[in-house]
């Protein structure tokens, strides 16, 4: 009798563990079945996110009908992420008008060309107005006259039409502490000017033919997109700046004012004026290849810098004493 109440009791005790495991089973099931829907769900989530960053444009276009707003700052180099943005907008179904808002004095003459030959490419596609902030000098104005019409506030600094090659002269110094050069060269011409070395007569004719060819292109260049005389031109490219005001009289720009202003000439080219005006960014800035991250670590090492602190010195201007090659720029 005892024998069979305990066989009673086992049974009864392994009846209850299988009840306990299946329980923690749906358990189980259950907890499997909730993240395998949540993973699923963050899954559409990613996808649904990742088509509407494709449908806004890789460089934080909108998704909507809008009025591209590409900002055009600092010093100018042939800069291939603006480039490939500013393609990009022209391929976009959803920009309707463009706005090239510049803050630039400029930057090398290749630079501003490049650029310059993207931004007509783009005005193809779209209208585009440029509006100038603080300062739209040398290859910044260059950008300017590729869009079809400017604005600028009535205080911008417009102009300095112009081209320059600057070099250092340290032979008075190599002089003072006893170092000389020596070199071997094919032709008198080769490597010239040095800054090893005083300048001579050839090189400086060679050096002006140079930068007199340029400057010709850019007074060209002035005169076909500005509707003007190359002599007209010719009085103005000496170098000069101008405020808005100024540059208004001497038909350097086409009026003054905002973004407000740009938005309106937008308007008579056909486009809705209630757009919202987004913003295309960069994907990372980098810098330029002026100022790059070896680069930068490379100035904090040898100036003795904490980390980050070349970065500063880029946003103070410093960028442009690397600068190379012909300038079009206001102050290097």
């Amino acid at each position: 009798m005892h024998y069979m109440e305990r066989r009673d009791g086992d049974a009864e005790k392994a009846m209850a563990t299988r009840a306990d495991d299946l329980i923690e089973r749906q358990r189980l099931r259950r907890k499997l079945t909730f993240w395998r829907v949540a993973a699923l769900a963050v899954a559409a989530l990613a996808i649904g996110v990742a088509a509407w960053s494709l449908s806004a444009g890789e460089f934080g276009g909108a998704a909507a009908d809008h009025i591209a707003k590409i900002k055009i700052e600092g010093t100018i180099t042939e800069d291939e992420d603006l480039i490939a943005r500013l393609e990009d907008i022209g391929k976009s179904d959803r920009v309707k008008g463009v706005i090239l808002s510049i803050d630039s004095p400029g930057g090398t003459t290749a630079g501003g060309e490049a650029i310059f030959t993207a931004v007509r490419k783009l005005a193809g596609q779209k209208p585009v107005v440029a509006q100038v902030g603080t300062l739209a000098a040398s290859a910044g104005y260059m950008i300017a006259t590729a869009s079809d019409h400017i604005v600028a506030r009535q205080s911008s600094i417009v102009g300095s039409i112009g081209v320059l090659i600057q070099f250092p002269n340290f032979s008075g110094l190599m002089d003072k502490v006893g170092i000389t050069l020596d070199e071997v060269k094919s032709s008198p011409l080769k490597a010239e000017p040095s800054p090893f070395n005083p300048t001579t007569e050839p090189e400086r004719a060679m050096v002006r033919a140079l930068i007199m060819d340029s400057y010709d292109w850019f007074v060209g260049l002035v005169a076909d997109r500005r509707s003007m005389d190359r002599s007209q031109v010719l009085t103005l490219a000496d170098g000069s700046i101008f405020t808005g005001r100024q540059a208004l009289q001497k038909k350097l720009i086409d009026a003054l004012g905002g973004e407000e202003e740009a938005v309106s000439w937008l308007g008579t080219k056909g486009v809705d004026t209630t757009l919202k005006v987004v913003e295309w960014k960069p994907r990372k800035r980098n810098g330029s290849f002026l100022f790059s991250s070896a680069a930068a670590r490379w100035i904090e090492e040898a100036l003795g810098l904490p980390a980050g602190q070349a970065d500063m010195l880029k946003d103070l201007g410093a960028d442009r004493l690397f600068l190379d090659g012909l300038l079009s720029v206001w102050h290097p």
